[in-house]
Protein backbone atom coordinates (compact mmCIF):
# COMPACT_ATOMS: atom_id res chain seq x y z
CA UNK A 1 0.00 0.00 0.00
CA UNK A 2 1.51 3.26 -1.10
CA UNK A 3 2.03 5.78 2.50
CA UNK A 4 -0.37 8.57 2.74
CA UNK A 5 0.80 12.09 0.86
CA UNK A 6 0.10 15.13 2.23
CA UNK A 7 1.24 18.44 0.75
CA UNK A 8 2.05 21.16 2.10
CA UNK A 9 2.21 24.79 -0.16
CA UNK A 10 2.53 27.57 2.77
CA UNK A 11 4.36 26.04 5.71
CA UNK A 12 3.63 24.64 8.87
CA UNK A 13 5.18 25.48 11.98
CA UNK A 14 7.88 23.49 13.48
CA UNK A 15 6.82 20.81 15.60
CA UNK A 16 3.45 20.35 14.40
CA UNK A 17 5.43 19.82 11.03
CA UNK A 18 7.78 17.08 12.19
CA UNK A 19 4.87 15.42 13.88
CA UNK A 20 3.41 14.72 10.72
CA UNK A 21 6.32 14.34 9.10
CA UNK A 22 6.56 11.55 11.78
CA UNK A 23 2.96 10.14 10.71
CA UNK A 24 2.93 10.11 6.63
CA UNK A 25 4.75 11.49 3.66
CA UNK A 26 5.05 15.31 3.80
CA UNK A 27 5.49 17.50 0.24
CA UNK A 28 6.59 21.35 0.83
CA UNK A 29 5.70 22.89 -2.51
CA UNK A 30 5.27 26.63 -2.84
CA UNK A 31 1.69 27.61 -4.74
CA UNK A 32 3.92 30.48 -6.56
CA UNK A 33 5.55 27.36 -8.39
CA UNK A 34 2.65 26.29 -10.65
CA UNK A 35 4.33 23.57 -12.60
CA UNK A 36 5.90 21.43 -9.63
CA UNK A 37 2.35 21.58 -7.58
CA UNK A 38 0.81 20.17 -9.88
CA UNK A 39 2.92 17.57 -10.56
CA UNK A 40 2.72 16.99 -6.82
CA UNK A 41 -1.21 17.44 -6.83
CA UNK A 42 -0.85 14.35 -8.65
CA UNK A 43 -0.14 11.75 -5.50
CA UNK A 44 -1.51 13.95 -2.87
CA UNK A 45 -4.39 12.69 -0.57
CA UNK A 46 -4.56 15.73 1.67
CA UNK A 47 -3.40 19.62 0.99
CA UNK A 48 -2.38 22.04 3.86
CA UNK A 49 -3.19 25.77 2.66
CA UNK A 50 -2.82 29.15 4.11
CA UNK A 51 -3.87 32.18 3.08
CA UNK A 52 -2.52 32.82 -0.63
CA UNK A 53 -2.86 29.38 -2.38
CA UNK A 54 -6.15 29.13 -4.40
CA UNK A 55 -7.87 25.96 -4.46
CA UNK A 56 -10.19 26.20 -6.74
CA UNK A 57 -11.47 23.23 -9.53
CA UNK A 58 -8.44 24.44 -12.06
CA UNK A 59 -6.27 23.25 -8.87
CA UNK A 60 -8.90 20.28 -8.23
CA UNK A 61 -8.12 19.18 -11.55
CA UNK A 62 -4.64 18.05 -10.92
CA UNK A 63 -5.60 16.45 -7.69
CA UNK A 64 -7.28 12.91 -8.62
CA UNK A 65 -6.30 11.12 -5.01
CA UNK A 66 -7.55 14.07 -2.92
CA UNK A 67 -9.65 13.73 -0.05
CA UNK A 68 -8.91 16.35 2.28
CA UNK A 69 -8.15 20.07 2.25
CA UNK A 70 -6.71 21.69 5.58
CA UNK A 71 -6.56 25.56 5.91
CA UNK A 72 -3.71 26.46 8.44
CA UNK A 73 -6.10 29.86 9.22
CA UNK A 74 -9.66 30.44 9.77
CA UNK A 75 -11.45 32.30 6.17
CA UNK A 76 -12.13 29.88 3.64
CA UNK A 77 -12.57 32.44 1.16
CA UNK A 78 -9.50 31.12 -0.89
CA UNK A 79 -11.24 27.65 -1.55
CA UNK A 80 -14.07 26.99 -3.35
CA UNK A 81 -16.32 24.94 -0.87
CA UNK A 82 -18.49 23.97 -4.12
CA UNK A 83 -15.87 22.63 -5.86
CA UNK A 84 -14.63 20.36 -2.75
CA UNK A 85 -17.95 19.34 -2.49
CA UNK A 86 -18.62 18.18 -5.21
CA UNK A 87 -15.65 15.85 -5.56
CA UNK A 88 -16.41 14.71 -2.41
CA UNK A 89 -13.06 16.68 -0.92
CA UNK A 90 -13.32 17.75 3.15
CA UNK A 91 -12.48 21.14 3.53
CA UNK A 92 -11.01 21.50 7.84
CA UNK A 93 -10.46 24.95 8.90
CA UNK A 94 -8.79 26.38 12.64
CA UNK A 95 -11.71 28.55 13.14
CA UNK A 96 -10.90 29.02 16.88
CA UNK A 97 -7.14 29.28 16.65
CA UNK A 98 -6.22 33.34 16.50
CA UNK A 99 -9.28 34.43 18.34
CA UNK A 100 -6.79 35.76 21.44
CA UNK A 101 -4.38 37.00 19.45
CA UNK A 102 -6.59 38.88 16.62
CA UNK A 103 -8.42 40.70 20.08
CA UNK A 104 -4.83 41.52 21.74
CA UNK A 105 -3.70 43.05 18.26
CA UNK A 106 -6.86 44.91 17.74
CA UNK A 107 -5.96 46.73 21.01
CA UNK A 108 -2.72 46.72 20.66
CA UNK A 109 -3.74 49.09 17.60
CA UNK A 110 -6.25 51.14 19.26
CA UNK A 111 -3.47 52.15 21.87
CA UNK A 112 -0.83 52.81 18.97
CA UNK A 113 -3.22 55.12 17.62
CA UNK A 114 -4.87 56.61 20.21
CA UNK A 115 -2.05 56.55 22.95
CA UNK A 116 1.52 56.51 21.21
CA UNK A 117 4.51 55.61 23.18
CA UNK A 118 6.78 58.47 23.87
CA UNK A 119 10.39 56.65 24.34
CA UNK A 120 13.28 58.85 24.85
CA UNK A 121 16.85 57.32 24.17
CA UNK A 122 19.08 59.67 24.91
CA UNK A 123 18.86 62.31 27.10
CA UNK A 124 16.85 65.26 26.98
CA UNK A 125 16.99 68.81 28.18
CA UNK A 126 14.35 69.42 31.09
CA UNK A 127 12.62 72.17 28.73
CA UNK A 128 12.05 69.13 26.04
CA UNK A 129 11.23 66.46 29.10
CA UNK A 130 8.13 68.85 30.58
CA UNK A 131 7.25 70.21 26.90
CA UNK A 132 6.32 65.74 26.12
CA UNK A 133 4.55 66.17 29.64
CA UNK A 134 2.47 69.53 28.69
CA UNK A 135 1.57 68.68 24.64
CA UNK A 136 1.09 65.01 24.84
CA UNK A 137 -2.59 64.12 25.53
CA UNK A 138 -3.64 60.37 24.35
CA UNK A 139 -7.31 58.98 24.23
CA UNK A 140 -8.55 57.30 27.56
CA UNK A 141 -10.79 54.77 26.33
CA UNK A 142 -12.52 54.52 29.49
CA UNK A 143 -15.98 55.25 28.84
CA UNK A 144 -15.59 56.02 24.97
CA UNK A 145 -17.80 54.08 22.60
CA UNK A 146 -16.38 51.23 20.50
CA UNK A 147 -18.68 50.48 17.75
CA UNK A 148 -17.99 46.70 16.02
CA UNK A 149 -18.95 46.06 12.44
CA UNK A 150 -19.81 42.12 12.71
CA UNK A 151 -20.19 40.24 16.08
CA UNK A 152 -18.67 37.14 15.12
CA UNK A 153 -16.47 34.94 17.55
CA UNK A 154 -13.60 37.59 17.05
CA UNK A 155 -15.83 40.47 17.34
CA UNK A 156 -17.63 39.34 20.69
CA UNK A 157 -14.42 38.74 21.58
CA UNK A 158 -13.06 42.15 21.31
CA UNK A 159 -16.58 43.47 22.70
CA UNK A 160 -15.85 41.60 25.88
CA UNK A 161 -12.74 43.39 26.13
CA UNK A 162 -13.83 46.77 25.41
CA UNK A 163 -16.74 46.01 28.50
CA UNK A 164 -13.69 45.46 30.87
CA UNK A 165 -11.85 48.46 29.91
CA UNK A 166 -15.29 50.41 31.20
CA UNK A 167 -16.16 51.26 27.35
CA UNK A 168 -19.37 51.43 25.93
CA UNK A 169 -20.32 48.74 23.69
CA UNK A 170 -22.34 49.07 19.95
CA UNK A 171 -22.69 46.34 17.30
CA UNK A 172 -24.09 45.44 14.04
CA UNK A 173 -23.99 41.88 12.85
CA UNK A 174 -26.63 40.29 10.35
CA UNK A 175 -27.98 38.08 12.45
CA UNK A 176 -29.54 38.00 15.93
CA UNK A 177 -26.22 37.25 18.53
CA UNK A 178 -28.11 38.74 21.25
CA UNK A 179 -28.58 35.29 23.39
CA UNK A 180 -24.97 34.68 22.40
CA UNK A 181 -23.74 37.94 23.98
CA UNK A 182 -22.58 37.99 27.94
CA UNK A 183 -21.94 41.52 28.41
CA UNK A 184 -23.82 44.68 27.83
CA UNK A 185 -23.86 45.23 24.21
CA UNK A 186 -26.29 47.35 22.47
CA UNK A 187 -27.06 46.32 18.60
CA UNK A 188 -27.84 49.10 16.61
CA UNK A 189 -27.83 49.91 12.66
CA UNK A 190 -25.10 50.54 10.60
CA UNK A 191 -25.80 54.27 10.81
CA UNK A 192 -25.82 54.39 14.47
CA UNK A 193 -23.00 52.43 14.48
CA UNK A 194 -21.01 54.36 12.26
CA UNK A 195 -22.16 58.11 14.26
CA UNK A 196 -21.77 57.03 17.57
CA UNK A 197 -18.50 54.91 17.48
CA UNK A 198 -15.36 57.26 18.66
CA UNK A 199 -13.25 53.44 17.48
CA UNK A 200 -14.84 51.43 14.75
CA UNK A 201 -13.60 47.75 14.35
CA UNK A 202 -14.25 45.87 11.79
CA UNK A 203 -15.23 41.92 12.01
CA UNK A 204 -17.14 40.57 9.63
CA UNK A 205 -16.27 37.86 6.84
CA UNK A 206 -15.40 37.78 3.12
CA UNK A 207 -19.25 37.16 1.75
CA UNK A 208 -20.80 39.06 -1.62
CA UNK A 209 -21.79 42.44 0.13
CA UNK A 210 -19.34 43.04 2.22
CA UNK A 211 -16.48 44.78 -0.20
CA UNK A 212 -16.40 48.66 0.45
CA UNK A 213 -18.54 48.19 3.27
CA UNK A 214 -16.67 51.82 4.35
CA UNK A 215 -16.94 53.70 1.91
CA UNK A 216 -16.75 57.69 0.43
CA UNK A 217 -20.66 57.68 1.99
CA UNK A 218 -20.10 55.54 5.14
CA UNK A 219 -17.09 57.05 5.88
CA UNK A 220 -18.30 60.18 6.18
CA UNK A 221 -21.35 59.00 8.89
CA UNK A 222 -17.72 58.86 11.38
CA UNK A 223 -16.92 61.27 13.51
CA UNK A 224 -14.29 63.45 12.83
CA UNK A 225 -12.45 62.25 15.74
CA UNK A 226 -13.29 58.78 15.35
CA UNK A 227 -10.56 55.57 14.48
CA UNK A 228 -10.68 52.94 12.46
CA UNK A 229 -9.49 49.44 12.50
CA UNK A 230 -9.58 46.93 10.09
CA UNK A 231 -7.86 43.32 11.20
CA UNK A 232 -11.04 41.28 8.58
CA UNK A 233 -10.55 41.62 5.11
CA UNK A 234 -8.61 44.05 3.06
CA UNK A 235 -11.56 44.60 0.14
CA UNK A 236 -13.97 45.27 2.78
CA UNK A 237 -12.58 49.09 2.80
CA UNK A 238 -12.31 51.23 0.02
CA UNK A 239 -8.67 52.52 0.01
CA UNK A 240 -8.81 55.55 -2.22
CA UNK A 241 -12.01 56.80 0.18
CA UNK A 242 -10.41 56.52 3.22
CA UNK A 243 -7.11 58.08 2.04
CA UNK A 244 -9.47 60.64 1.20
CA UNK A 245 -10.89 61.37 5.32
CA UNK A 246 -7.33 60.56 6.66
CA UNK A 247 -5.92 63.17 4.21
CA UNK A 248 -8.54 66.05 4.41
CA UNK A 249 -8.75 65.69 8.27
CA UNK A 250 -12.40 64.03 8.46
CA UNK A 251 -11.28 61.14 10.74
CA UNK A 252 -8.79 61.09 13.26
CA UNK A 253 -6.68 58.01 12.43
CA UNK A 254 -6.92 54.42 11.11
CA UNK A 255 -4.78 51.50 11.64
CA UNK A 256 -5.41 48.63 8.88
CA UNK A 257 -3.36 45.31 8.87
CA UNK A 258 -5.59 43.85 5.78
CA UNK A 259 -5.28 45.16 2.39
CA UNK A 260 -6.79 44.44 -1.19
CA UNK A 261 -4.83 43.34 -2.97
CA UNK A 262 -1.44 41.89 -0.63
CA UNK A 263 0.28 42.69 -0.80
CA UNK A 264 -0.22 46.59 -2.49
CA UNK A 265 1.13 47.83 -4.96
CA UNK A 266 2.99 50.73 -5.35
CA UNK A 267 -0.49 52.58 -6.69
CA UNK A 268 -1.83 51.41 -3.85
CA UNK A 269 -3.44 54.88 -2.65
CA UNK A 270 -2.87 54.72 1.45
CA UNK A 271 1.08 54.92 0.95
CA UNK A 272 2.41 57.77 3.24
CA UNK A 273 -0.98 58.64 4.32
CA UNK A 274 -0.89 60.61 7.73
CA UNK A 275 -2.36 59.28 10.87
CA UNK A 276 -2.54 55.54 9.46
CA UNK A 277 -0.88 51.84 10.84
CA UNK A 278 -0.18 50.22 7.69
CA UNK A 279 0.67 47.09 9.01
CA UNK A 280 1.20 43.88 6.86
CA UNK A 281 -1.06 41.11 7.84
CA UNK A 282 0.25 40.39 11.13
CA UNK A 283 -3.04 40.03 13.74
CA UNK A 284 -2.86 36.45 13.94
CA UNK A 285 1.44 36.50 13.86
CA UNK A 286 1.35 35.10 17.73
CA UNK A 287 3.65 31.48 18.36
CA UNK A 288 0.61 30.06 19.94
CA UNK A 289 -1.69 31.70 17.02
CA UNK A 290 0.27 29.87 14.18
CA UNK A 291 1.20 26.30 16.12
CA UNK A 292 -2.81 26.15 16.65
CA UNK A 293 -3.44 26.92 13.00
CA UNK A 294 -0.64 24.49 11.91
CA UNK A 295 -1.82 22.02 13.98
CA UNK A 296 -4.56 21.48 11.18
CA UNK A 297 -1.92 19.05 10.48
CA UNK A 298 -3.87 17.01 13.12
CA UNK A 299 -7.09 17.00 11.86
CA UNK A 300 -6.29 16.66 8.38
CA UNK A 301 -4.19 13.35 9.19
CA UNK A 302 -7.66 12.10 11.28
CA UNK A 303 -9.68 12.73 8.13
CA UNK A 304 -7.81 10.80 5.85
CA UNK A 305 -7.36 7.81 8.60
CA UNK A 306 -11.51 8.30 9.01
CA UNK A 307 -12.33 8.12 5.43
CA UNK A 308 -11.67 5.07 2.68
CA UNK A 309 -9.00 6.14 0.54
CA UNK A 310 -9.94 6.59 -3.26
CA UNK A 311 -8.80 5.07 -6.72
CA UNK A 312 -9.32 7.68 -9.38
CA UNK A 313 -11.05 5.59 -12.41
CA UNK A 314 -11.08 8.26 -15.29
CA UNK A 315 -8.95 10.82 -14.12
CA UNK A 316 -11.34 13.21 -12.04
CA UNK A 317 -12.31 11.04 -8.95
Amino acid sequence: MNPLTILITEGLEDEPLRWLQSQVRVVECSSRDPAALQSHLAAADGLIVRTYTQVNAALLAHAPRLRVVGRAGVGLENIDQQACKARGIEVISTPAANTHAVVEYVFNLIFHLGRPLVNLTSPVSPEAFHRYRKTIRGLEIHGRTLGILGMGRIGTAVGRVAHAFGMNVLYNDLLDVAGKITFPAESVPKEALYHRADILTIHVSHQPGNQHLLNAATLALLKPTAFLINTSRGEVVDAAALADVLRTGKLAGAALDVHDPEPPGPDYPLWGIPNLIFAPHLAARTQGAMDAMSWVARDVLESLRRNPSRTPADGTV
